[in-house]
């Protein structure tokens, strides 16, 4: 997907370059980000960039495949999905396409891709995960408790 969005947005880099309204607070865009997240480092060659973020993905390939959480391998998938995604544009162009622009009034949120998306959403479940389970264990835990009779509704 993130691939074929982005080609699609490549095809119609001319028309997207001043923004095309989606929705209200959503235009589609053509960038290319040379850094990476909100442009950051933008200053380290593509190549440092893409190697960095190889050996990072080839870390959690392993994490994938060797955990016994589903919720982790799917995690870790979607973060190695995006990750080689813009790695492949990285590649192919020196930079990363980013065609989705969110705003509020004139204040936009940096334009990003579905690899960007599966990357945080990613992240999301392996940082909310842990806090769920967590959390829903202690609710089991206190529900298992026999009720104190000095306990007062």
């Amino acid at each position: 997907m993130d691939q074929a969005t982005k080609a699609a947005v490549i095809a119609e880099a001319e028309r997207l370059s001043v923004g095309v309204p989606v929705l209200p607070n959503f235009n589609l865009v053509f960038l290319r980000n040379e850094g990476v997240t909100f442009g950051l480092f933008g200053q380290i060659p593509w190549w440092a960039l893409s190697v960095a973020a190889f050996g990072v993905s080839l870390w959690l390939l392993h994490l994938m495949l060797t955990t016994t959480k589903r919720i982790e391998a799917v995690a870790c998938g979607m973060i190695v999905g995006g990750a080689l995604g813009n790695i492949a544009d990285r590649v192919r162009f020196g930079a990363v396409t980013d065609f989705l622009d969110l705003y509020m009034g004139s204040w936009h949120w940096p334009a990003f891709n579905f690899a960007d998306v599966a990357v945080v959403c990613g992240v999301s479940l392996l940082i909310l995960h842990p806090l769920l389970t967590n959390r829903s264990s202690v609710t089991a835990r206190r529900a298992a408790r026999p009720e104190d009779p000095r306990r007062r509704p």
